[in-house]
């Protein structure tokens, strides 16, 4: 038996259509995490333990992502297997710099090489560069937790234009992605500190996605669409 991660291959799928296109040194980072809060009587110790990470363009993503379906146990946190519902997939929606992070990383390593060897990986400090290097924001991520959805987004709706948002619900609330390109220029200038002001907007910025149609402990990230608050169906 596997651990599952693909619950939904179409809604993946168009997620990944959905995802900007890549300049030639761009690419996606992402991170399968076990959540302690998820499985709270398990084996985790931290609340984001970090099991797999990688980068990837679109082209890739799926097959990347099947990938991290391997054998139940393969996981393990101080021995001990990492159950199931403790996974979930994260993506950044915003496209990583090859080119920053490789400058950050010769700085980095610059730093690391004068001193004693403390236990670093050259290849984890990469990826670390590159998680933290955002080559262009598309979209800007306002993260919303424990708020009632209809009731949130008739507020959103009053401070942006409805075109310019992308809503993914999540396990815990819902992730408000604005693409900058598309706001109305009535709003340019006050969109930001209103929709940062709403009641339950906790993180706001360049963020970690769950990924719809994978698994977020036992719950599946999606978009939500249309005025009426209805979700399309895959």
């Amino acid at each position: 038996m596997n651990y599952k991660v693909i619950e939904n291959p179409d809604l993946l799928r168009a997620f990944i259509d959905w995802l900007p296109e890549l300049e030639p040194d761009e690419t996606f980072y992402v991170s399968l995490l076990a959540r302690k809060k998820y499985a709270p009587e398990g084996v985790i110790m931290s609340d984001k333990a970090q099991l797999k990470r990688f980068t990837s363009t679109k082209e890739f993503l799926y097959n990347k992502i099947e990938q991290l379906e391997c054998k139940i146990a393969a996981y393990t946190s101080k021995g001990q297997p990492i159950p199931q519902e403790a996974l979930a997939l994260y993506i950044t929606p915003n496209p990583r710099s090859m080119k920053l992070a490789t400058k950050r990383a010769l700085i980095r390593f610059a730093e690391l090489i004068t001193k004693d060897y403390n236990g670093y990986n050259p290849h984890q400090e990469v990826l670390s560069e590159l998680q933290k290097a955002c080559a262009r924001k598309v979209y800007f991520d306002l993260d919303f937790d424990k708020v009632e959805l209809k009731k949130t987004l008739l507020e959103v709706y009053q401070h942006i234009n409805k075109d310019a948002v992308q809503i993914v619900k999540t396990r815990g609330g819902f992730h408000l992605l604005v693409e900058l390109a598309k706001i109305d220029k009535q709003f340019v200038k006050t969109w930001h500190p209103r929709l940062s002001s709403i009641e339950g907007c906790d993180v706001r910025g360049d963020n970690l996605l769950p990924v719809p149609g994978c698994l977020q402990g036992d719950f599946v990230p999606h978009f939500f669409y249309g005025e009426s608050l209805f979700e399309k169906k895959y």
